[in-house]
């Protein structure tokens, strides 16, 4: 029960750093990711999709693209808000609604594809939301996931994001979703199939200024981080994270062009 409160608590908190900033203007920029997935999946015309802390929408609107019908969720409401402005600018049918992605409010056996990209991996239960992401997929249908890896540049930024302000004890670290031992350790019970595929993602601003700028501003992780530190504490994060960025730097030193590893994964329900 302890543990239980604990949970909830962290939750509310992620709830409150999430709705920070504008996670849109982080989002719209891996709009990628949702197209690979979505072909990752096979998408047939007509399926029925639910998108699992959806964010902003890349997966929802990647998925109705392709002439699926979509429930777009996220525990955030102003997220779900820039979803539904961006499907109604495309003439895109999509059901917006709110929903914890640890306690869906769907019927077992709902959808035939469930889909998150860099959503759910961050729900403090893992186990509760790969059971959550099992129940509500049919039979034979698919569950398309896009997952930061622990090596990967996003896993770096949080393991620095972590030494400047600890994480509570007992949480296990989102990064775990992008390793595929613990992949089949939540799903291999109820999967017929997994497939697991490493991909990069390319972060390209004008420098590693610009970058913690905008993710100062805008990213509610590290808007909180930042927010949450003394003077001299946020500068010491400032330090940390703009070595971080330099050492993935691909570019040169006149750009700026980060790649970040993340797993593509199917599985296909038993």
């Amino acid at each position: 029960m302890t543990i239980a409160t604990d949970l909830n608590a962290l939750k509310s908190r992620q709830m409150a750093s999430w709705a920070s900033g504008d996670y849109a203007v982080i989002g719209t920029t891996l709009q990628l990711v949702g197209e690979l997935l979505a072909e990752a999946c096979d998408l047939r015309h007509g399926e029925t999709v639910l998108d699992v802390a959806a964010g902003n929408g890349n997966a929802t609107l990647a998925a109705a693209r392709r002439g699926a019908r979509v429930t777009s969720t996220d525990y955030v409401p102003e997220l779900l808000e820039r979803g539904r402005e961006r499907a109604q600018a495309e003439r895109l049918e999509v059901t917006f609604q709110p929903a914890d992605a640890e306690a869906l409010p769907f019927h077992d056996a709902s959808f035939d594809v469930v889909l998150s990209t860099f959503g759910v991996m961050f729900t403090p239960d893992q186990a509760q939301a790969a059971a959550e992401l099992t129940r509500v997929c049919r039979p034979g249908g698919r569950i398309g996931l896009a997952n930061w890896t622990p090596e990967g540049f996003i896993g770096q930024l949080f393991k620095t994001l972590g030494r400047h302000l600890p994480p509570p004890p007992g949480v296990q670290p989102p990064s775990l979703w992008g390793v595929e031992s613990h992949l089949r350790e939540l799903f291999d019970d109820s999967a017929r199939e997994i497939s697991v595929a490493r991909r990069l993602f390319n972060f390209r601003y004008q420098s590693a200024a610009h970058f913690i700028e905008v993710f100062r501003s805008w990213y509610g992780p590290v808007h909180k981080a930042f927010a949450a530190l003394p003077v001299d504490g946020a500068s010491a994060l400032e330090r940390d994270l703009t070595e971080l960025l330099e050492r993935y730097n691909r570019a040169g030193p006149d750009s700026l062009i980060v790649p970040s590893e993340y797993v593509e994964v199917v599985i296909t329900r038993r």
